[in-house]
């Protein structure tokens, strides 16, 4: 009795203790500050420096190796490889050793009372030290436990898997995302000073308009309608600039260099700008499409799992058989034995599991339907992409096509205006709109030459071909932007093997 108070202070302050609030610090400015820098240093750093002009495929090697996407998803497959690693340790038996120090206050006495009689048949005695030392070591292995385990590492296997084929998709759309903003920027490269100059000119002719309308020289109407023809003309330029200014910076942003990087890019010239032709016969991009799109494989891969989880849901019906070997010590001196080895073999088997089974079963065979009714709908899908995408390489092609005959003609109007403009016999705002006509015309012709790449590009990645071969490492630029090369070569002759 005279313990209670003591035990019940101890209690109260336990649950005192327990009834505190844990509360944290709101990170800091100075905090955050110091990882914003830690950011910048780590995301441009031990990156190949820009010494060169930059091609098609060394922007798409450049993007391959450094962009933080294609980075993170490199991170986690190996992730995953890791947890298929672990997954495999759930396998081996379980092992639990135990070392302690035991001791109370009083011994550990008791006696025995007649269970026919009601007395007292033993005074009190122990049987146990006060105070002892104690260890076990002990393993366990449950065979139902192996085989369920056993499965979850092939599920975990093929999640592996799954983080793979989520990385060749990532793979593919930076390929897709760099061709677009390459040939963007080829193009703002070709015409930028083309559109700084006539600005310049555009100025200087509004500049002039001005200083007559300021003197009262001519009709007004007729000079401010012209300085308004003008200011049209400037704001359609600085549209246009705005446009192709962006397309550097976002070539830059795929690449992982710092925004205000300044580069040059290896312009093509007139003769290198080829029209792509498909030459692949088109029943083998339907083939190649079901058999390497990343979206099928990784649904290949779910069905795979969803049938593991079926024959985990059959195994968790039966028995399981538990067998235990183990080494004991005990210090207490009353022991004849104070060390001992002990082993045993127990079957266990939970009963319920036996109602709930036939639930869990129709579930993971409901799974194993679902993944594959899945995999079905998105091949119909993978197919009807693969057709819109031939659509509009065709379309492109068309469009382009008439672009070029279109800019011959404003060529060709150009030269004539600017021969009348000699001879006076029309004024600047209508050689400004010629060279304005044809400036559009030029721009609209490379950025239908940027779509046409662009759609040719997308049969491919439609078709979930790699553009680079599956032992590719990502050591050094040259080598990567040569794989990227060689690719493109045997695709434009219409050889998509892999």
């Amino acid at each position: 009795m005279q313990r209670c108070p003591k035990i019940l202070s101890i209690a109260i302050l336990a649950l005192l203790a327990s009834g505190c609030a844990v509360s944290t610090q709101p990170i800091d400015k100075a905090e955050s500050s110091r990882r914003a820098q830690s950011d910048l240093r780590v995301m441009f750093s031990n990156q190949e420096p820009v010494t060169r002009p930059i091609t098609l495929h060394d922007a798409m090697a450049r993007a391959l190796k450094y962009n933080l996407e294609a980075r993170l998803r490199v991170m986690e497959q190996a992730m995953a490889q890791k947890q298929v690693d672990l997954a495999s340790f759930d396998m081996l038996p379980r092992m639990a050793a135990e070392a302690g120090y035991v001791t109370r206050d009083n011994v550990s006495a008791s006696s025995s009372r007649s269970v026919e009689r009601g007395v007292t048949s033993l005074e009190p005695s122990t049987s146990q030290d006060q105070t002892r030392r104690v260890a076990d070591l002990t393993m366990v292995w449950n065979i139902l436990d192996f085989g369920v385990s056993y499965i979850t590492a092939h599920q975990q296997s093929d999640k592996r898997w799954i983080a793979e084929e989520e990385r060749r998709k990532v793979t593919h759309t930076i390929v897709q995302d760099v061709q677009s903003a390459y040939w963007r920027a080829v193009a703002a490269e070709r015409l930028l000073h083309r559109i700084d100059a006539l600005i310049d000119r555009v100025n200087m002719a509004r500049e002039n308009s001005e200083r007559m309308s300021a003197q009262k020289v001519g009709d007004l109407v007729e000079s401010y309608t012209y300085q308004r023809a003008l200011l049209d003309a400037t704001r359609q330029l600085e549209e246009q600039r705005r446009a192709l200014t962006l397309a550097k910076t976002e070539l830059a942003t795929l690449m992982n260099l710092p925004p205000d990087t300044v580069y040059t890019l290896a312009l093509p010239d007139e003769a290198s700008l080829t029209v792509p032709q498909l030459k692949v016969n088109f029943t083998e991009l339907e083939e190649a499409a079901l058999v390497n799109r990343p979206e099928l494989r990784e649904q290949d891969y779910q069905t795979r799992i969803s049938a593991s989880e079926t024959r985990k849901s059959l195994l968790r019906m039966l028995p399981g058989i538990e067998l235990s070997v183990g080494g004991n010590y005990d210090s207490n001196s009353f022991l004849v034995n104070q060390s001992w080895a002990d082993a045993g073999v127990k079957v266990t088997w939970n009963l319920f599991n036996l109602f709930s089974g036939p639930a869990a079963y129709n579930m993971a065979k409901a799974g194993e339907t679902v993944a594959e009714v899945r995999r079905q709908a998105m091949s119909m899908a993978v197919l009807a992409q693969l057709y819109v995408a031939r659509a509009n390489y065709d379309e492109a092609l068309r469009q382009y096509r008439t672009g070029k005959e279109l800019q011959k003609l404003d060529v060709n109007i150009l030269d004539q205006l600017n021969n009348r403009y000699k001879a006076g016999s029309i004024g600047e705002l209508q050689l400004i709109q010629g060279e304005l006509n044809a400036l559009n015309t030029s721009l609209r012709n490379d950025l239908a030459y940027a779509e046409l790449r662009n759609a040719y590009s997308q049969i491919f990645v439609t078709a979930g071909l790699n553009p680079l071969p599956a032992n590719q490492k990502m050591n050094d630029i040259p080598s990567v932007e040569q794989a990227l090369a060689q690719t493109e070569k045997r695709w434009a002759t219409g050889n998509i093997a892999m």
